[in-house]
């Protein structure tokens, strides 16, 4: 792996077979391998026409970190935080979430976090905006970000 991954943007009707399965197949690794998700929850919204898909690429075309950013109508949302175990620690996540935020300027911005993960997001200025819940097994709870 190279030290700066190629940072790469696409809507879904944009990627390439290879890209969306590197994509997906790091969701799987993440959630379902390492966190005991019982399944990668697919629930259509990636391939919305308005959905974003941000991920960081290494030289061998590996998904090292994704993101999606949603459209939910006035509002945006950004999910699917996923980095590869090989390639935490190295910020990916956090310039992809940045890019994330920089994508949905003047809108407010949710995401449902991994409640440990509660004080990384506050840093981009995320805030608690509800109660704690459960999503497949792990708490959560949700954040939101005024517009910028």
């Amino acid at each position: 792996m190279t030290d700066a991954p190629a940072l790469r943007e696409a809507a879904f009707a944009e990627l390439t077979p290879a890209e969306l399965y590197g994509i997906l197949r790091l969701r799987v690794d993440v959630f379902v391998v390492e966190q005991a998700c019982p399944y990668p929850e697919l629930d259509g919204r990636d391939a919305e026409p308005t959905t974003v898909h941000l991920w960081h690429e290494a030289d061998d075309g590996t998904v090292l970190s994704t993101i999606r950013v949603l459209s939910n109508g006035e509002d945006r949302a950004i999910g699917r935080v996923a980095t590869a175990e090989g390639a935490r620690g190295r910020g990916l996540s956090a310039q992809l979430v940045a890019r994330g935020i920089e994508l949905c300027e003047g809108r407010t911005v949710d995401i449902g976090a991994q409640a440990y993960l509660e004080s990384w997001y506050e840093r981009f200025g995320f805030r608690r905006s509800g109660p704690d819940y459960v999503e497949d097994g792990i708490p959560h709870l949700p954040m939101r970000l005024a517009p910028r």
